[in-house]
């Protein structure tokens, strides 16, 4: 059976931005289609003529609430299911859910991960927390510690102090860290741990 293929709405008042992921989706193998709209109007009137699968909606439109918007799109099509996006600024996954979005990402997630979030979105699922389609890395406890005292911003040897450990060991799981995270430095590494939820 061949995989279901989207239709999707990219909804935000800066071309550049509107340009970047009408690029991104169009590459997507599984995107049937994707059109985009400046503003409220033109994504209500796409909505009607296009039935999307799924809408990627700016939160703060020039003038208008990406979270109002939500509502009527989904009220002229409620096939329709709605992810909400930002530069600026969170959303409780309970005010998303109460403005009828399926999810919540971030712009300065990476492309494949809000292209993950939008086909997510559009088989069914929710997208709300801050993480990728791939489960969270399996931490020990120990490498855990090693990232909380990271965050904590303690260097190798406090760290090394703090646990009782050489700092060698340190070194060892704070390698171990940059691998599962794929990151490249200790700030990437505390950034996408959070983004992952293994950080408040």
């Amino acid at each position: 059976m061949e995989p279901r293929r989207l239709r999707v709405l990219v909804v935000d008042d800066h071309d550049v931005v509107q340009w970047g992921f009408r690029v991104l989706l169009g590459e997507q193998p599984w995107v049937e289609r994707c059109v985009a709209a400046r503003t409220g109007p033109e994504a209500l009137d796409l909505t009607r003529t296009f039935e999307p699968h799924v809408a990627l909606v700016d939160l703060f439109l020039a003038g208008e609430s990406g979270a109002e918007l939500c509502e009527s799109i989904r009220r002229v099509s409620p096939g329709t299911r709605v992810l909400l996006i930002s530069g600026a600024g969170r959303m409780s996954p309970a005010a998303a859910r109460a403005a009828g979005a399926s999810g919540f990402v971030s712009k300065d997630w990476d492309a494949a991960e809000v292209a993950i979030a939008v086909r997510r979105v559009g088989l069914g699922m929710t997208m709300f927390a801050a993480r990728s389609e791939q489960p969270a890395p399996l931490l020990s406890p120990r490498e855990r510690a090693v990232l909380d005292l990271i965050a904590g911003g303690s260097t190798n040897r406090e760290i090394a102090e703090t646990l009782f450990l050489s700092p060698h060991t340190v070194k060892e799981h704070t390698s171990s860290l940059y691998r599962k995270l794929q990151a490249r430095n200790r700030a990437e590494a505390v950034q996408r741990a959070q983004r992952i939820g293994l950080l408040a």
